[in-house]
């Protein structure tokens, strides 16, 4: 008994976590997340959540991870930017994680401004794209809260209907 609300407590706070790990890059949001949802299925000895249900769980994890660097690119490209505008977008984002919060949020940003630059030497046109990958940052966000609550409503439906 005590072991299993030692698993739940664990569980709960792993889950936090992770849903905090989504908002700032320092923390493996999804896996953690992931994590949280196993940890309360072994803690029903995976009684309510099986196989079938922590596979497609596991799925919806890794689902954020696409979701961060295309978004960016996809804002870029919405806002005008040349294709290597998103390119530098989509770099930015990845070289960004290295530099933490602030590298994630200024990263895709200057990532597309570098990149348009070199195509079309226009600060203006540059600064747009930046912009754009910086909307597209914010939508990869909400992108990523929608996910992770979708983890969330489904563990809650099996588990709890």
């Amino acid at each position: 008994m005590e072991t299993d609300i030692l698993l739940w407590i664990l569980a709960a706070t792993l889950v936090a976590a992770g849903l905090a790990g989504l908002l700032f890059p320092v923390i493996p949001g999804a896996l953690m997340l992931f994590a949280g949802l196993t940890l309360a299925a072994w803690a029903d000895n995976f009684f309510y959540i099986g196989w079938k249900t922590l596979t497609l769980l596991g799925v919806l994890a890794l689902l954020t991870y696409p979701a961060d660097f295309m978004a960016s690119a996809f804002g870029a490209k919405r806002f005008g930017a040349s294709p290597r505008a998103v390119a530098g977008a989509a770099i930015g984002a990845v070289v960004g994680i290295f530099f933490g919060l602030p590298g994630v949020l200024l990263g895709p940003f200057f990532g597309a401004v570098t990149g348009e630059l070199l195509t079309q030497g226009h600060l203006g046109k540059a600064g747009r794209a930046g912009i754009g990958a910086t909307v597209g940052l914010v939508l990869g966000v909400a992108l990523k809260l929608a996910i992770a609550f979708a983890m969330l409503g489904v563990f809650a439906i099996v588990r709890f209907t």
